[in-house]
């Protein structure tokens, strides 16, 4: 007999549909799969066996063909044991129900117990499109699809209890959604942040625009203190972000099980040994790079000189252009890369190099090789760069308490509510991320401010990057002082964040 059931697979961000087709027939027993299936497919014939047999049912002694169309496209995972398994009870005659309206997808154990999968969100949203009333997730992955609007996500465990469900002898009660909206639960707030001031003030207008920030500062002056703390000041996620985001852990493996919606902005902390594969992602099986997993989040990177040159280089364009392109011989994949860059650095090799109290024993030229290991054209797409000075005793010991995250980020908010406004009608929805045509019209600027943006150019020698940064920045100051126009102070305050073009910075140290 003939029997055929709707899976789905994942390929790249997006997912497909995949018929698992089932044949049994008289002859030599066997149990063969086609339609391009990798390795670990391969391997669900011991699993499905093991699994049925398990559950109480016997195996059937008959030819046994499963078919996993379209041919054209090839199967990866062990996503698709629950539906073959389905598939050869439907085609034996153990089940006869409809299932048209269904999907299935999951692992299966010898025990036949249903294990977690990747990408279940995205199967979920590609079933809702193809009008699928019914999807059977393993139950640690419901969580995710319940997002979802309109589809039926029943949660299951093992293959007895889907047996029952479809029997209808004991329904499994369908998953229900239940997004959680807190954002206050912070480990790290900048009101235990003593000092810091004019840093912090900076890292406020980065969150608010959405602007890469480089921090550089001796060992100990808190550079990766204040990274940390980043996340607590980003504007809270939309909906929408909220998705996007999900479907990337969840293709990459990361989500933590049960886990229902990503609410807070990932932050992601690699080690300088990382590899461009691990940066932008590929692989033999292409996954998502860190730079992916940071989307709609920060990405850090500490020790920036440190890094490969490879792997510095493979930053730049997706940070241009949001998205990371994977091509390979069978086809192109492609996966958003929203972030906002925080690096962090030394200012010379042995890290003392202005320090108030300690000498540096570099010599200049030593200085101007290690701060040139970061490109100049890396160091363009850095928005704001920041001097993180030692803090001193007296605010070190201050009673005072510093202003809660809270608090700032309520500002930044608030600034983010004025762009989400300008660009409504655009695909961006911060300043950092703004076309040079939008740039045009959205940062209206003064007369006054005008003479002083091309004075600041002249001095500093800025680039035509440089310049578009700037101005970039400038409207995120004015947003955040609610201004309709770009004013001189807002010009001066950014041009203050271009300060580390090398030879400035040498030559004013």
């Amino acid at each position: 007999m003939l029997s055929s059931l709707l899976s789905f697979g994942v390929l790249g961000m997006e997912a497909f549909v995949v018929n698992v087709e089932a044949n049994l027939s008289r002859g030599i027993p066997s149990f063969d799969l086609v339609g391009l299936p990798d390795a670990s497919i391969k391997e669900a014939r011991d699993r499905v066996r093991s699994a049925l047999i398990n559950s109480g049912f016997s195996f059937p002694v008959k030819r046994i063909t499963i078919n996993l169309a379209p041919a054209d496209i090839r199967k990866a995972g062990s996503i698709y044991d629950l539906p073959i398994l389905i598939a050869i009870l439907k085609a034996n005659g153990h089940l006869d129900v409809n299932l048209d309206d269904s999907a299935f997808v999951g692992e299966l154990s010898l025990s036949g117990n249903v294990r977690p999968i990747r990408g279940s969100l995205s199967m979920v949203i590609k079933a809702k499109e193809m009008g699928v009333k019914n999807f059977f997730l393993p139950e640690k992955n419901a969580a995710e699809g319940v997002i979802i609007e309109d589809i039926n996500i029943y949660p299951v465990s093992c293959v007895n209890e889907l047996l029952e469900h479809l029997i209808g002898k004991k329904l499994i009660i369908p998953a229900k959604k239940n997004v959680e909206k807190n954002m206050e639960d912070f480990l790290f707030d900048y009101s235990q942040v003593k000092g810091h001031r004019e840093s912090k003030r900076a890292l406020e207008i980065a969150a608010a625009g959405g602007h890469n920030v480089m921090l550089i500062g001796n060992p100990g002056s808190g550079k990766s203190m204040l990274a940390k703390r980043i996340p607590s000041i980003l504007p809270d996620m939309t909906l929408k972000e909220a998705i996007e985001t999900t479907k990337i852990h969840s293709v990459a493996g990361t989500l933590a099980n049960h886990t229902s919606l990503i609410r807070k902005r990932p932050f992601r902390s690699v080690h300088h040994t990382i590899s461009s594969v691990g940066l932008a992602g590929g692989g033999n099986v292409p996954h998502p790079g860190e730079i992916s997993l940071s989307h709609n989040g920060v990405l850090f990177l500490d020790e920036l000189p440190e890094f490969s040159r490879t792997s510095l280089e493979v930053l730049r364009q997706p940070m241009e252009d949001g998205v990371v392109v994977i091509s390979r011989a069978n086809g192109t994949l492609a996966y958003p890369c929203s972030i906002m860059l925080i690096a962090a650095m030394n200012p010379c090799p042995c890290g003392y190099f202005g320090h108030p109290t300690r000498a540096c024993t570099c010599s200049e030229k030593a200085i101007s090789n290690y701060l040139s290991k970061v490109s100049g054209p890396l160091l363009d797409r850095l928005d704001i760069h920041i001097e993180v000075p030692v803090v001193n005793f007296e605010e070190l010991s201050s009673k005072e308490n510093s202003e809660s995250s809270q608090k700032i980020r309520d500002r930044v908010n608030a600034a983010r509510k004025i762009q989400n406004e300008r660009y409504k009608n655009s695909p961006f929805s911060c300043n950092s991320k703004i076309s040079s045509d939008l740039r045009d019209k959205a940062c209206a600027i003064s007369d006054s401010a005008k003479k002083f943006m091309k004075y600041s150019f002249e001095k500093l020698g800025l680039s035509a990057r440089g310049y578009d940064r700037t101005l970039k920045v400038a409207r995120t100051i004015a947003d955040l002082e609610e201004k309709e126009a770009i004013e001189i102070s807002h010009i001066s305050e950014a041009v203050q964040y271009r300060s580390l073009d090398r030879k400035y910075w040498l030559r004013n140290k």
